[in-house]
């Protein structure tokens, strides 16, 4: 198979533009399935969910299957491309798993009933999973069976990695790496899980923020208590942690773990200036969440604190009686789950053992506090100017007609680092989520014109990539 030509791209871009309203039916078979990896009782529709991932990609050519971990499976799907390819070998990454959907009377309507609603950038699709992330996979997926279907055949040599645990934190992907390192290799991982600088403005994300994510249990009397018998005198678990939580930072919001900041890096006056250049309103980012202060680290530029500094925060707190009406007790237990963001340079087992010393030192004697870790990653800095960065910027600028934007992202991917220590693979982010997108929260959507062009620039990227 030759390489394509601009013509033979636009044929395939055309054919994209034809049937997008069966890639967005595509989408939605998918999103009708409940697979919420962090509830058991969905483990079957998550295993649903992996078996329609395959079949879709088998019936393009691949060699799909589904493979074991000790958790929900892996799929795996290969396709070797034209004989004469001579491009990279590119490794597509995402996942078939979604977030809880509560709460659920938030939601406008069923959450695993996808429609298309009215939006200010015309049609958007509404479902759990909507941008978060099968409307990003189904988007390259759409794009392989336009080359599938209009260019003669997949134009790359392609590997399609779609894991069922990304959301409780890809605890079997990384003993699956291991174990297939040989059948994994590539030249570069594809991830578009990633955002955009706004709705006309594509972006690649060039650093992520690293994750402690951790659930701390505090213990004091062997049962719960009568708060009129024993109030005063016995001590209560929650104002306890309450209180040891309560000193995580300081009046200037800086975080109070000891030897939290060690290996952070200040950016350099360019990147400072560069993001400074983009004219982030912080205003209207808080606005469109009903809030109007900025917090965080006092002296720190809005892209900085988001992008560059690391945070804690509660996630959650529980404990003793939270039903209808009162029951005065003192529990015996108290529950939080606290995570830490963290940047390049800091060292994830060190902000751990960190937390741990600091809430034992802070707890009354009689407590007992023990912090379990559910994940922990590291944060990354990507190469902006590597071959496959600067093949995006290429194919992003044709599709949007400006240069995309070079930025930070404040989420983490830990499979990021686990591709590059594992595999020693380089990642390529390449996304179209938007702020607004309600990402975790109640009513998460996927602008049709995000699909759309995230559709039409893995076209072009995979053209390019058959290029050579």
């Amino acid at each position: 198979m030759p390489a394509p030509t601009k013509a033979a791209i636009e044929t395939v871009l055309d054919y994209a533009d034809a049937t997008l309203d069966a890639s967005r039916e595509a989408l939605f078979d998918l999103l009708r399935i409940p697979s919420i990896s962090a509830q058991p009782d969905r483990r079957e529709d998550c295993l649903r969910a992996a078996e329609q991932v395959r079949a879709n990609l088998a019936a393009l050519g691949f060699a799909a299957e589904t493979r074991p971990t000790k958790g929900l499976p892996v799929v795996v799907a290969h396709h070797p491309g034209p004989a004469d390819y001579r491009g990279p070998h590119v490794l597509f990454y995402g996942h078939y798993d979604v977030q809880p959907v509560d709460p659920l009377d938030l939601w406008t309507s069923p959450p695993f009933e996808p429609r298309v609603a009215n939006g200010p950038h015309g049609p958007r699709f509404v479902a759990r999973g909507a941008v978060d992330d099968k409307g990003q996979v189904m988007m390259f997926l759409s794009a392989l069976r336009a080359w599938h279907q209009a260019g003669g055949g997949i134009p790359a040599r392609v590997t399609v990695l779609l894991e069922g645990e990304e959301e409780v934190g890809s605890v079997n992907l990384e003993p699956f790496l291991e174990a297939h390192k040989a059948d994994l290799q590539a030249d570069l991982v594809l991830i578009s899980d990633t955002g955009m600088w706004d709705i006309d403005t594509p972006a690649i994300t060039t650093s992520l923020r690293g994750l402690v994510f951790t659930e701390v249990k505090l213990r004091a009397a062997k049962r719960d208590l009568h708060s009129g018998l024993f109030g005063g005198s016995a001590l209560n678990p929650i104002n306890a942690l309450c209180a040891a939580l309560g000193g995580l930072h300081d009046a200037a919001g800086k975080i109070q773990l000891p030897g939290f900041y060690d290996g952070v890096r200040e950016p350099d006056a360019a990147r400072k200036a560069a993001w400074q250049a983009l004219g982030f309103d912080e205003a209207a980012f808080l606005g469109a969440i009903g809030l109007r202060v900025p917090a965080g680290e006092h002296g720190r530029g809005a892209l900085e604190r988001l992008w560059a500094r690391p945070t804690a925060d509660i996630n959650g707190i529980w404990g003793g009686y939270t039903g209808a009406g009162a029951k005065t007790v003192i529990p015996a237990e108290a529950f939080a789950k606290v995570s830490f963001r963290l940047v390049p340079g800091q060292d994830p087992d060190a902000v751990l053992d960190s937390f741990r010393r600091f809430l034992r030192t802070r707890v009354p004697e009689d407590a007992e506090v023990t912090v379990e870790a559910l994940s922990a990653a590291p944060g990354i800095d990507l190469a902006a100017d590597s071959l496959w960065s600067r093949a995006a910027q290429a194919v992003l600028g044709e599709e949007y007609g400006r240069p995309a934007v070079l930025m930070g992202s404040g989420g983490s991917i830990p499979v990021v680092s686990s591709f590059k220590r594992i595999l020693g693979i380089d990642s390529l982010l390449m996304g179209f989520g938007l702020d607004d997108d309600q990402v975790h929260s109640p009513n998460e959507k996927f602008e049709q014109r995000c699909f759309h062009h995230g559709i039409r620039a893995h076209v072009r990227l995979l053209g390019r990539f058959a290029g050579g």
